[in-house]
């Protein structure tokens, strides 16, 4: 009978360091996605893919994942790439906004700078917060289409000004 119990000793030892070595792998890999502090009731999170196709000369698109927490006054939208990484945060307060891109911080007191920056358009965030939580909020030279918001996926259009553009969120099923 002892060989059967060293065999059984054996396979749990490599069991467990199988368990903690995927542990520690896959906390390694994944990126910190911590969001503001203030994590309020009052604060909406979402979370999930959106796209931004900008109708000029040089046809410009900006795709990611993404992460959006708080509220228009104050909040953090993180961006990723296809792995998951963290690419881009940027966080504002009534004070001003901060975009962090890799070792790259820029601060400005315009938060629609900054998302300009980011994105290559200015996408009106606090009309976003609305049209995500389904609130068709009117705002100038923007369409939108919040016809599937109950299946996570929102569209809205800008006509003006110009360049035209096009902005399509897919949000992940927990965020629904």
């Amino acid at each position: 009978m002892k060989p059967i119990t060293q065999l059984r000793k054996t396979w749990l030892t490599l069991l467990m360091s199988g368990a903690i070595g995927s542990a520690l792998l896959t906390g390694c890999a994944l990126p910190e996605r911590q969001l503001t502090p203030d994590a309020a009731a009052t604060s909406q999170h979402w979370s999930g893919r959106m796209a931004l196709q900008v109708q000029d000369s040089q046809q410009q698109s900006f795709s990611a994942g993404f992460e959006l927490q708080g509220r228009p006054e104050n909040g953090t939208l993180l961006v990723f790439n296809p792995l998951g990484s963290i690419i881009a945060r940027l966080q504002w307060t009534p004070a001003g906004a901060t975009l962090q891109q890799g070792a790259q911080i820029t601060t400005s007191d315009s938060l629609p700078e900054l998302i300009t920056r980011l994105t290559g358009n200015n996408i009106p965030v606090a009309a976003l917060f609305d049209w995500l939580q389904g609130k068709d909020t009117a705002v100038t030279g923007w369409k939108t289409d919040l016809s599937r918001i109950g299946e996570g996926r929102l569209r809205a259009d800008r006509s003006s000004p110009p360049p035209e553009a096009s902005l399509r969120i897919v949000l992940d099923q927990e965020s629904r």
